[in-house]
């Protein structure tokens, strides 16, 4: 199959083709805005970099780092074009990998257990980034009789290989302490995702923390390469896709993810997701 050098060009496909991607990324490409997609993601780390901010977590990262990241978590990789950060990302249809899954062996397990506790980062052995890298290779060969086939069975095998991982319990939150950043910035996050049902403002914010805005803005901004207004946005989107997803009804869950009207919910959703809320609801199971 194709391997991709260019992010959105992998994200094109994965939803063109409901069934996954792979793009091999260095530094030239501008990173995305805090967004979520509509597909698990897997971001393998070649070099390291810079850091990974996914919902209310903030990570470093190392080379052989593997990240999850599931349907419903906003996320954003900071100044990513500001250094060379080889990466590998790849984009899987939760339909797709469900349909290939067996009662036994649920291959979406590491991006659907809870996550509370374990985080997003796999910290992979030596020996497994070796057979992750083998495995990418065995996927992206020229195609030919039979390709097809030995692309799905060195996907399986990569597959049961990360899930393995992660039920190993290797995936750990960010260590205290283990890089730099302003204790407040961690006070912050905590904060938003506490109170992201309710009416949030910059002022409330800084308010509430004895702070100055052009403080927070700078302190917010500076350490996730993101503002705080995309942040909350983002935020807000991925509550409400899981719980239009759970069946709640459109207009409860812009109250319940925290929009103060309809008008400006149904233009951020529409916008970051591609569809209408009352079409995601409709779409059910069928949409990721």
């Amino acid at each position: 199959m194709e391997k991709f050098s260019s992010c959105r060009e992998a994200v094109e496909a994965c939803n063109r083709d409901r069934s996954f991607s792979i793009a091999h990324l260095f530094s030239e490409e501008k990173t995305m805005d805090m967004h979520v997609h509509n597909f698990y993601e897997i971001y393998f780390s070649v070099t390291g970099g810079k850091q990974f901010l996914i919902d209310r977590e903030l990570y470093d990262i190392q080379p052989g780092d593997l990240f999850l990241i599931n349907q419903f978590e906003s996320h954003y990789l900071t100044q990513i074009d500001r250094m060379v950060h080889e990466r590998i990302v790849l984009n899987i249809h939760p339909q797709f990998l469900q349909d290939i899954s067996t009662p036994r062996t649920d291959l979406g397990g590491c991006f659907t257990l809870e996550k509370q506790a374990m985080g997003h980062r796999v910290r992979l052995t030596k020996d497994e980034q070796a057979r992750f890298l083998y495995y990418i290779g065995k996927m992206t060969v020229p195609q030919e009789f039979g390709s097809d086939i030995l692309v799905r069975a060195a996907f399986l095998e990569l597959m049961v290989l990360v899930n393995r991982s992660f039920l190993a319990g290797r995936s750990v939150l960010q260590p205290a302490g283990s890089y730099q950043y302003n204790r407040q910035l961690d006070r912050i996050l905590a904060y938003i995702n506490e109170n992201i049902h309710e009416p949030l403002t910059i002022e409330r914010i800084a308010d509430d923390f004895f702070l100055s805005t052009s403080y927070v803005c700078r302190i917010f901004k500076a350490h996730t390469g993101t503002t705080i207004n995309r942040y909350i946005n983002a935020r807000r989107i991925t509550i409400a896709k899981s719980l239009l997803t759970n069946g709640m009804e459109v207009n409860k869950v812009c109250e319940a993810c925290g929009f103060n009207d309809y008008s400006n919910f149904l233009k951020a959703f529409t916008k970051t997701v591609g569809v209408s809320p009352k079409k995601y609801s409709q779409l059910g199971t069928s949409c990721p």
